[in-house]
């Protein structure tokens, strides 16, 4: 059979599986949504499985005797019996239930072929010494075949309206034991849940603001709502989420010590400038151990390329699982494009929204808007604002902008100063763009100092609603 008799092969579930295909055509349905005709280590098997599917998927009947032509005019069958080899097959086969378990073992052997013929490739190109060829993009290359062979026999393509209806029933009846409407991961924000229903597996939420307007800070305080609700201790809650956080501006030693100053309440300049009084140094090391198992994961590592982004969240993914990722902020990832700054942003748009259906999860990335916002005398964001490319808003699902009027009243002329004590503290959140249901603008507490948004204690009051549908541009 010319074989390499040291890969990991059985050919007898090979020849027992194809032998119950012959003796009860059904046992092929059995299989034939994971199983390949190249997962077989004996060739002559996999071509015989090939022929075999073809014949039956044309409503033809496969048996020793119906395929006895087949036998002698096949060349490669024929050398190793031809219908006595069929029939040898046929008296070898398993109960067509078991045919199932046969079909699994079999491509089971043959992914660990394939680990061991990337292993070689990788030792291979890791020897060769090409410039060319980086020792980073053969990192990327591995953990791209990785995956995939992970990610070998899930699931996928057409789903019949049974399954969906099954999905569909099973998130309501979650949702509505947890007497809420969530479908997705919590922002930990009741306004913004209220519109958004939660962050949405697959989806891509654009999170959009001038500098100064806190997007760094609500993405924070989300990530952290997400990962806090998980507890080690007791497994994953129905609320709990493993994030994965990218962090291209910031050191994740200055993520955290957001989070940290936020729970402790106080600033996080003073917590870095060593200005903590002796209560508060004690509040903050109870809340270190208290947040020490919390699954929130950030990488610093500044411009990454979308390649670079994939490889490191399937990582997490395949090693601590994954529900969210958050990746601060879009304009700083690198891009292959080198023909424009629009092309160079939409490559990065387009393959975030494809990381996000690739993993199944919720991918909130920050943007940067046009200066176009400070020219105008109604500085509340508008989709037009997106900067660099028309193709964030088109990749979204989500695109939201965070908005705080007492920021631009501090720096106008006097009479705009004076209407600051009706603006402080609070911040917009406008959903300018929702694929999954209403656009509107949640109303939030912002507290300048631990960088906290919050909801309003004055929500559902006359005159302080929590939020507000209708058009948030």
């Amino acid at each position: 059979m010319n074989l390499l008799q040291d890969q990991p092969h059985n050919f007898e579930a090979e020849q027992a599986l194809l032998g119950s295909i012959l003796m009860a055509n059904t046992a092929h349905q059995r299989v034939a949504e994971f199983l390949r005709p190249e997962h077989f280590a004996d060739p002559l098997h996999g071509k015989l499985y090939d022929a075999v599917g073809k014949l039956i998927d044309r409503g033809q009947v496969v048996s020793p005797v119906t395929l006895k032509t087949y036998a002698e005019q096949d060349a490669d069958l024929k050398a190793v019996g031809g219908g006595a080899y069929l029939a040898k097959m046929a008296s070898s086969s398993v109960h067509v239930l078991d045919a199932a378990k046969m079909g699994e073992i079999i491509r089971d052997l043959a992914m660990r072929r394939q680990i061991i013929a990337m292993a070689m490739d990788a030792i291979s190109a890791a020897r060769s010494g090409d410039l060319v060829d980086t020792a980073a993009a053969q990192v990327e290359r591995l953990e791209r075949g990785l995956y995939g062979l992970a990610e070998t026999g899930v699931a996928s393509g057409f789903q019949s309206t049974a399954d969906m209806l099954k999905a569909t029933i099973t998130a309501a009846e979650a949702a509505h034991s947890r007497q809420g409407a969530l479908t997705g991961v919590s922002t930990g924000l009741v306004a913004l849940d209220g519109l958004l229903g939660g962050l949405h597996r697959s989806d891509l939420v654009i999170l959009a603001g001038r500098p100064a307007m806190g997007k760094t800070a609500l993405a924070t305080n989300i990530a952290f709502t997400a990962a806090r609700a998980h507890r080690a201790e007791e497994g994953r809650t129905v609320d709990g989420a493993v994030v994965g956080f990218f962090s291209l501006e910031m050191s994740a030693e200055q993520v955290m010590t957001r989070i940290v100053a936020e729970q402790v309440g106080v600033s996080s300049e003073r917590v870095r400038r060593g200005q903590l009084t002796a209560p508060e140094m004690d509040r903050l090391i109870t809340v270190a151990a208290d947040l020490e198992h919390m699954p929130l994961f950030v990488d610093p590592t500044p411009a990454l390329s979308v390649s670079a982004l994939r490889a490191r969240a399937r990582r997490l993914k395949r090693q601590r699982g994954l529900d969210m990722l958050v990746v601060d902020y879009l304009q700083l990832c690198e891009s292959t494009r080198r023909d424009g700054r629009v092309q160079e942003v939409s490559e990065v748009s387009r393959g975030l929204k494809a990381l996000a259906k690739e993993l199944d999860v919720p991918v909130l990335a920050l943007s940067q808007l046009s200066r176009d916002v400070e020219k105008r005398e109604d500085k509340r964001p508008r989709l037009s604002d997106l900067r660099d490319s028309g193709s964030i808003e088109q990749d979204a699902d989500v695109v939201m902008f965070v908005y705080r009027e007492e920021y631009y009243l501090a720096q106008g002329s006097e009479a705009e100063k004076a209407r600051l004590g009706d603006a402080a503290g609070k911040a917009e959140v406008a959903i300018a763009k929702n694929r999954h249901g209403p656009t509107g603008t949640a109303h939030l507490r912002f507290d300048g100092p631990t960088t906290k948004f919050s909801d309003d204690p004055a929500a559902g009051k006359p005159g302080a609603p929590r939020y507000s549908f209708g058009d948030a541009a």
